[in-house]
């Protein structure tokens, strides 16, 4: 029995409840997840899983083998990319998840810079807006919006993501400057859903106060690339992240409105799995990734 390879797949079946799953994420066929837990209930003696229709848990001994076995994997796995490190290299494959906006615009080219110093690394990278969890989804690094929860995970602040109220010189020239919230409240605008409040009204923040501004969206949308193309043709004004527009911002092609306010912002943070944070890759790829977040445009307060 290959023990190392038999236990991967138990941890992996434990963590995501279903042996279909983990066969998924290790790359190998049902019926061989099913012969390495077999083996492996052969060689302890003991039931260790417990199946139903609803998939699979532990029984108390298999919980117990779980909770070892685990963070040993990881330290195996870890000591073998080190052993890589050791020779001047850090390979492996890293699998990372962002929000779609923040990774299209810039996890994107962090990551590509970061294989230019690192040529061996393998990066899966995720860009979508559900909330995953690291653990269950298999991923080694998540960015996240506000911060997370859960267990097994480690944290990293990397700041507070600014939210500005823009618009395009086209809008300006058709409608007119925007100088009041009562301008800003009359005005066609484009927004996503995240930033309004239940009652349709904009929460603005200025010099430490907050005011809720009664808007009427004339487009809500989940997608950064429409906001930022709406904004662009001048139809409409509306809250975006700094961090999307600020090429924009200097180029011109977007201006400020109402400069003195600002939408109220939202921590990012970068969450790890604790029991893969050890790993070379894992640790050169923070290293690499946090200073680099930190700079961009828009992220400001890591402290």
């Amino acid at each position: 029995m290959d023990t190392a390879a038999a236990l991967r797949a138990f941890v992996r079946t434990v963590e995501r409840g279903s042996v279909t799953a983990a066969a998924r994420d290790l790359g190998v066929s049902q019926p061989a997840i099913t012969k390495h837990l077999r083996n492996l209930e052969r060689e302890v003696g003991a039931r260790l899983l417990e199946r139903s229709a609803r998939g699979v848990r532990t029984t108390p001994l298999g919980q117990n083998l779980f909770d070892a076995s685990r963070p040993a994997l990881a330290t195996i796995e870890a000591a073998l990319e080190g052993v890589s490190r050791d020779m001047g290299e850090i390979d492996g494959l890293l699998r990372i998840h962002a929000p779609s906006c923040i990774g299209a615009k810039h996890i994107h080219r962090i990551v590509t810079e970061f294989q230019s110093k690192y040529p061996r690394v393998t990066v899966d990278l995720f860009l979508e807006d559900r909330r995953v969890d690291i653990v269950y989804d298999n991923f080694d690094l998540s960015l996240k919006y506000g911060r997370p929860d859960g267990q097994d995970i480690i944290i990293r602040r990397i700041g507070h993501v600014r939210r500005i109220l823009v618009t395009s010189p086209r809008y300006k020239k058709r409608f007119g400057e925007i100088k009041t919230l009562k301008q800003l409240a009359e005005a066609q605008l484009i927004t996503t859903a995240a930033v309004l409040t239940p009652r349709d009204a904009l929460k603005l923040v200025r010099q430490g106060k907050t005011v809720e501004v009664p808007v009427k969206p004339i487009i809500r949308t989940n997608n950064a690339q429409v906001l930022e193309n709406t904004l662009l043709s001048g139809r409409a004004v509306g809250p975006i992240q700094e961090l999307l527009v600020a090429k924009d911002l200097a180029a011109g092609q977007l201006i400020r409105i109402l400069p003195e306010y600002e939408v109220e912002s939202t921590d990012i943070y970068l969450a790890l799995s604790s029991v893969r944070h050890m790993r070379p890759s894992v640790r050169a790829f923070v290293d690499f990734a946090v200073p680099a977040l930190r700079s961009i445009k828009g992220v400001d307060d890591a402290g």
